[in-house]
């Protein structure tokens, strides 16, 4: 269905006010802003498919044919995590952090600029994601770690802001024990999980 349509309503449960809900929806009276909460494969051998997966030795790479992938289809999801469409646009800036290198105990203050880019009022959800670059257990490729979401007239611009603790930096190792992991971290954000901008920063020892 996905490539002979240019949208898709997913309505999921919407009770007794279903048909009044949808109607404003397709009428452009309530713009829609809602995220998937899972990924939707393009085909069946692709399951299971997930956005936080672990990390492997041949990830796909669009410029890179020596990597892991399928002869007669995509790797890619139909929809990815987080996904979902708007009668308006919008632009995430790049994100930037106040500082790059950080110790146990401290606070990692991210900000970055979302605008409206379209002719409709609307509200974006910002989406960020962690991912541990190197730690002495495999970690997700990335890890929903916070949203934010905003609502902007056409042209209007917010700062966005995220505050992470550097224990959200933390996993239970091979012993059960919860332990923060000196090293590279990445953060994302963007409006789904296949569309993000990143920023590096480093926890270091006390």
């Amino acid at each position: 269905m996905e490539p002979y349509t240019d949208a898709i309503l997913f309505t999921w449960w919407l009770g007794t006010e279903a048909g009044n809900a949808i109607a404003d929806v397709l009428t452009g009276k309530y713009n829609p802003s809602a995220k998937l909460p899972m990924t939707f494969p393009r085909n069946v051998g692709q399951c299971p498919l997930y956005y936080n997966h672990k990390s492997t030795g041949r990830a796909w790479a669009p410029n890179n044919p020596w990597v892991s992938g399928y002869m007669d289809e995509s790797v890619l999801p139909a929809y990815a995590f987080g996904y979902g469409l708007s009668y308006t646009t919008f632009d995430i800036a790049a994100p930037a952090l106040i500082k790059q290198q950080y110790k146990s105990g401290e606070y990692i203050i991210l900000t970055t600029m979302v605008k409206n880019t379209g002719s409709y009022s609307g509200k974006e959800t910002i989406q960020l994601y962690l991912q541990d670059v190197v730690s002495s257990l495999t970690r997700p490729v990335l890890e929903l770690c916070g949203i934010k979401q905003v609502e902007l007239a056409p042209g209007e611009i917010e700062e966005v802001k995220f505050i992470l603790s550097t224990e959200e930096l933390g996993f239970f190792n091979a012993e059960k024990k919860f332990v923060t992991e000196p090293g590279e971290f990445k953060l994302f954000v963007g409006n789904s999980s296949d569309n993000l901008k990143a920023v590096s920063f480093e926890l270091i020892e006390k």
